[in-house]
């Protein structure tokens, strides 16, 4: 992608690196499936009248760059636990955003943020191309993603080697090196040369090693093809033109076939390795102009086509692609490259063939200095998605970069989540599997924090849908659209942290891997609150929980309850981690325990529950039966505010003792 400090002196290029993913449909008064790219666009009309303020399904996402410390590690040399932190705040800001996936880059520069067999450690990293940053980036990536129910694209600049043309500064071991006619330099750079067929499968075997190994959603490819112009320099590939170009009769057709046919064989290989994985790529804005070739969009701008020989609408067309994230960059009525004439092209574009288009965002430009006035008004990247709401076939939106995102200049970003982002999105669909079975409500409980819901179902992920009163039956139009969308988690639990004391009934749905969703289940009503039985919720990442330094934070398990859980080492002390709570009378009360499980967790971990009379310790076998409520019996607690349960880390057994959260209810 192209930096905001390199741009080209025509007002139509743009900022560096981005990626990601596919979408949704939201029509004015229909819900709309998002299409497979192998079937044509297939909709289920339901006679409601849709908000088209709270699409059912929207694609929501950031570019979270890596190459020059962009975004992720803000800088190199960073200890595990701060790199660690720092991700784990991106992810944070993208939930708390109402985004449901972020694209991030993970090979940025011929290079890798996994133990690659193929090419080095990134020196993003480390400082150091080559040096093991001591632990797994991208495994913790997509294990913290999906546990906020984030999708994980997975971005990869396919051609880039280095930011610089000096071969020696690569690590003696890199590709680029031990291969030296694989590679050219052109405008101060190291490039990959296209034009090599062993080039062009050693990037797709690059890619394809990560895709194998982890458990990404999405492939996503940014702009950067071959290199952008420069004036003054031709791009030194006249040996493999004259080597491989036979059949071409122009370097130019025969470099864009190039560029196809890695488009074409990493969309076989990546499907036949994964047909859950989006590819998607991420072009510049313009394809070519209306008045270069008739089929081009009412621009004035570079052309990619012809510039940097990505023939992105032929990927389109041919179907090589599950969705396209052109960078539309520029603001509304900009005379060389309107927002507004490209979005519409690029609709029509994608319109009938199963792609799905998201349009790729300036957030970078928003409250700039040195940017056009338009970009100084707080409502210009608003309008742009305002402006989507006319193609139904714009499926989202991706935002370069996080940073920016962040930085919220001029309270741009605020806007744009108070008038678009209001309601969590379902993402879009993608392909024809078939939806998973319904799931069941076995629990609805208010909880001091709120109403929380407990449901069996065997499915990726499932979405939860509050609706006022107790309605006799579950009316479609509860459904349409995201008025009564309240999350989405991939648990078996929820808590409704924004139910009032009103009277409400929720429904639960499962969505599969690529997001078909099941019908919602049977609603399960709860009651007026103020009154009746109590019980109460502890989590460990809520305000009544305590533990001391030796205890860590983890989400690797699949079964934590919320977003993380606390682990120690056992040791001959206690050190508990408490979880406390206002008991309101003195009572009997039954007290549960949730702890995901492992082979390598305790045996014995001894729970600590403040009882009338005294303490009394139950101990646990934490390797087994997690992820679900495990009862420690039931006990008389006395009225008050204190630590009502701990977790000790005195047992004479090895692994883990867990602290994850506790339930207690009055009987």
């Amino acid at each position: 992608m192209r930096s905001p400090t390199n741009e080209l002196k025509l007002p139509f290029v743009t900022a560096l690196l981005r990626t990601l993913m596919a979408a949704l449909t939201a029509a004015a008064l229909v819900s709309i499936v998002a299409p497979s790219r192998t079937t044509p666009a297939a909709a289920t009309t339901a006679a409601c009248a849709v908000d088209p303020a709270t699409p059912k399904r929207q694609l929501r996402a950031m570019w979270i760059s890596s190459v020059a410390n962009i975004d992720w590690p803000s800088r190199t040399g960073l200890s595990v636990p701060a790199q660690q932190a720092e991700f784990r705040a991106w992810l944070d800001l993208a939930v708390a955003k109402r985004m449901n996936a972020v694209v991030v880059q993970v090979r940025p520069t011929a290079d890798a943020f996994w133990p690659s067999s193929y090419e080095p450690w990134s020196q993003w990293l480390t400082g150091t191309q080559g040096g093991n940053p001591g632990y797994d980036p991208l495994a913790f990536m997509v294990a913290e993603a999906h546990a906020r129910n984030l999708e994980f694209h997975a971005w990869f600049n396919p051609y880039r080697i280095a930011n610089h043309d000096d071969p020696s500064r690569l690590i003696s071991s890199h590709p680029a090196r031990r291969n030296p006619g694989w590679r050219f330099a052109y405008d101060g750079k190291l490039y990959y040369n296209p034009g090599i067929p062993e080039v062009r499968d050693f990037i797709e075997d690059a890619i394809m090693d990560a895709v194998s190994k982890y458990d990404v959603d999405g492939v996503h490819l940014d702009d950067y093809f071959y290199p952008y112009p420069a004036s003054g320099q031709t791009i030194p590939d006249a040996a493999a033109y004259a080597q491989y170009g036979g059949g071409f009769s122009n370097v130019a057709d025969w470099r864009r076939e190039n560029v196809n046919l890695l488009i074409r064989e990493l969309d076989q290989r990546i499907h036949a390795a994964k047909a859950h994985v989006s590819f998607g790529i991420s072009p510049f804005g313009i394809w070519r102009n209306s008045g270069t070739d008739p089929l081009g969009s009412r621009t004035s701008g570079l052309q990619s086509y012809d510039a940097i020989y990505a023939d992105s609408r032929k990927w389109v067309k041919q179907g090589w692609v599950d969705y396209l994230a052109p960078q539309i960059y520029w603001h509304m009525g900009f005379a060389t490259a309107p927002y507004e004439v490209l979005t519409a092209w690029w609709s029509d574009v994608v319109r009938g063939t199963g792609v799905q288009l998201v349009v790729g965002q300036a957030a970078y430009r928003a409250g700039a200095s040195g940017q056009d006035a338009a970009w100084q008004d707080p409502a210009e990247l608003s309008d742009h998605l305002t402006d989507n709401r006319q193609h139904p076939e714009v499926a989202g939106d991706i935002f370069f970069s996080a940073k920016d995102v962040r930085a919220d200049r001029i309270g741009a970003f605020t806007r744009v989540v108070n008038a678009h982002y209001t309601r969590p999105a379902l993402l879009p669909a993608r392909g024809t599997a078939a939806a998973p079975a319904a799931p069941s409500i076995t629990s609805a409980t208010r909880v001091s924090n709120g109403v929380q819901l407990v449901w069996t179902g065997s499915a990726t992920s499932y979405a939860v849908y509050r609706v006022d009163g107790s309605p006799s039956a579950a009316d479609p139009c509860f459904f349409a659209d995201a008025r009564n969308l309240v999350g989405t988690t991939r648990q078996k639990t929820f808590t409704d942290t924004g139910a009032g004391g009103s009277a409400y009934t929720y429904y639960v749905a499962a969505l599969n891997r690529t997001h078909q969703e099941s019908a919602p289940s049977a609603g399960r009503a709860v009651g007026q609150g103020g009154g009746g039985a109590f019980s109460v919720v502890i989590d460990n990442a809520g305000p009544g929980f305590a533990a001391g330094s030796a205890w860590g934070t983890s989400a690797y398990s699949p079964q934590l309850h919320g977003a993380d859980y606390r682990f120690a080492e056992p040791v001959a002390a206690s050190d508990p981690a408490w979880f406390s709570t206002a008991v309101p009378s003195t009572g009997d009360y039954r007290v549960e325990v949730w702890h995901p499980a492992d082979p390598g967790y305790n045996s014995a971990t001894p729970y600590i529950v403040a009882a009338s009379g005294g303490n009394r310790t139950v101990t646990v076998d934490q390797r087994t039966g997690g992820g679900a409520w495990r009862s420690l019996g039931t006990y008389r607690l006395d009225a008050g505010t204190y630590n009502v349960v701990g977790v000790s880390r005195w047992t004479s057994t090895t692994g883990y003792v867990i602290a994850d959260a506790v339930r207690i209810t009055r009987l």
